[in-house]
């Protein structure tokens, strides 16, 4: 059960929304560069960290570290309110995008930590989007294994429990996507 809109500080939370009844909220390749980029002005080093991300055609993911207890009201609810209105301005369109408020999952320890990274980057395998995560453009997996240099992620807090980024790449790869799901369950 996600736990309430309350997130402490120095704390790891799995946040995630979906499009209402299930709709897509990325329309367009921009539509997924724009939520990355509204998402770095909003979420400043001194609100979080981000560790992970994946963002899929009807919702996201977004693992973080909290580092400010205004997070909820200065990140998430003014970067929420500010997609949602860039799409419906973009598609000529009333009402709300999400499915509500997203939800937030406190992730209390480092192997849980590491599986949700996995889950994450396996998502769209799972949704049969591509074949193998690194394919999907739209998701911090490249930034992990080094085939995109982005700033946006800081995949080092998962990586640095992995003897090398190789480890982690067959970790990820070694997973059976399809039987990932019976046991986290966040979409």
């Amino acid at each position: 059960m996600p736990v309430s809109r309350t997130l402490a500080t120095d704390a790891y939370y799995h946040l995630y929304n979906r499009g209402v009844d299930g709709r897509n909220i990325f329309l367009r390749h921009e539509n997924y560069l724009y939520f990355l980029k509204l998402f770095r002005k909003y979420c400043t080093a001194d609100q979080a960290t981000l560790v992970a991300y994946c963002l899929m055609p009807n919702h996201y993911h977004i693992l973080l570290k909290i580092r400010s207890d205004t997070f909820g009201k200065t990140v998430m609810a003014p970067f929420g309110s500010a997609y949602a209105q860039a799409i419906n301005a973009q598609q000529k369109r009333r009402g709300p995008l999400f499915q509500g408020r997203y939800q937030a999952k406190h992730v209390a320890h480092d192997r849980y930590l590491v599986e949700l990274s996995r889950y994450i980057h396996l998502n769209p395998v799972r949704a049969r989007l591509c074949k193998h995560p690194q394919d999907w453009q739209y998701s911090s997996y490249q930034d992990y294994i080094g085939l995109r240099n982005g700033s946006l992620p800081n995949p080092n807090i998962v990586l640095d429990q992995f003897p090398s980024v190789q480890a982690y790449a067959d970790y990820i790869e070694s997973a059976q996507p399809r039987s990932m799901s019976k046991h986290l369950k966040f979409d």
